[in-house]
């Protein structure tokens, strides 16, 4: 596959420039473009460095402002899982929506062959169609938040340094006279500075005191307000107690914080909803299966026990702080299978 044209979503981190260049290097017509998605602080010299970066490439660079969809996609659906007492991955929903929904609608109606990102995952074909793979970098991996592309989306998606190590990728932006990350990595919420969310939640939704129970309902305190709290918090509670108490559920219909013991928050099982399946349709064999909870879990053997739109999901050892409003991902092996949201625990059956 050579001589194709190919936009690539540009950050000015070093992924999406070395991306770029291992793209121009075989031979492909590249263009880059920048998303302007929320206006924080310092952005306008990172445009003016990327610009830099990307004459240094030799291609040419767009900027698209799509501040107003990404409000109203990702931070508005954001602030309202939150008023739910949920807690949400807006990364999910911004790849699905906007990074692989508008951009890529974008870059194939300006006559590309192919949108390529600098995530950390890979993407193989074969006589059964396209398979979305775990990146090589474990360190790295991003296929957790990718598990809502499809068939259509992976035919027009390259991923070049998903079958790279982080170290390999900087060396090669050292060797071309690229900006290269800070030793840091960050996985902050983009539009959230200083990845203070409690504070933008205050400015964006109300916060209504109320009471912090056991699980027999006894008052033990009062919070802040839900958003201020997630499933497995120890630390802020306020309380004063014989053993360590944690966030167990945030039930918003009373606007009660409810906490427990730390073997309280295991659970085997849960119920998932809006599933999403890269082949388009659930896998035939739902054992042998593993499950991620959330991005920095390790992966954990489970069952599914597939109905319609929703699962349940049975594991073989328990899992701690299983959050609603999460994502939760399939794979088998290095293989996405797909996912969905986390909705609460199931029943001992699996839901079935």
């Amino acid at each position: 596959m050579t001589g194709k044209r190919v936009v690539a979503a540009m950050s000015g981190g070093v992924d999406s420039l070395v991306t770029a260049a291992l793209l121009k290097r075989a031979g492909h017509q590249i263009s880059g473009i920048y998303l302007k998605l929320w206006a924080g602080p310092g952005q306008e010299e990172n445009i003016a460095a990327l610009g830099d970066a990307c004459r240094r490439l030799e291609i040419p660079l767009q900027i698209l402002s799509l501040e107003e969809e990404f409000r109203s996609l990702v931070i508005d659906y954001f602030c309202r899982e939150y008023r739910r007492g949920r807690t949400p991955n807006p990364c999910t929903t911004c790849n699905q929506r906007i990074k692989f929904g508008l951009l890529l609608d974008r870059a194939l109606g300006m006559g590309a062959d192919y949108l390529a990102t600098g995530h950390y995952a890979r993407i193989e074909s074969s006589g059964r169609g396209y398979h979305l793979l775990k990146g090589t970098d474990p360190a790295k991996d991003q296929s957790y938040f990718l598990y809502r592309l499809g068939q259509r989306e992976l035919k027009h998606l390259l991923f070049p340094v998903g079958s790279l190590h982080k170290s390999e990728v900087r060396k090669m932006a050292a060797r071309r006279g690229l900006a290269t990350d800070s030793p840091r990595e960050s996985q902050d919420i983009c539009f959230i500075p200083g990845n203070d969310y409690r504070s933008f939640l205050t400015g964006h939704i109300p916060m209504r005191s109320g009471d912090i129970t056991d699980t027999e309902g006894s008052i033990l305190g009062r919070h802040s307000g839900l958003a201020s709290y997630t499933i497995g918090q120890r630390q802020g509670l306020g309380l004063s107690s014989k053993e360590r108490l944690h966030v167990l559920k945030l039930d918003a219909a009373a606007n009660r914080v409810i906490v427990g013991t730390k073997d309280q928050l295991l659970s085997s099982r849960l119920t998932a909803s809006s599933l999403s399946w890269v082949k388009g349709a659930p896998p035939q064999e739902t054992v042998n299966i593993t499950a991620k909870i959330r991005y920095g879990s390790a992966g954990a053997a489970a069952k599914l026990y597939l109905k319609d739109d929703t699962t349940g999901v049975s594991f073989d050892k328990p899992q701690s702080a299983i959050t609603p409003g999460q994502a939760i991902v399939f794979y088998r092996g290095d293989e996405v299978l797909g996912g969905g949201i986390i909705e609460g625990e199931g029943n001992k059956e699996g839901d079935r």
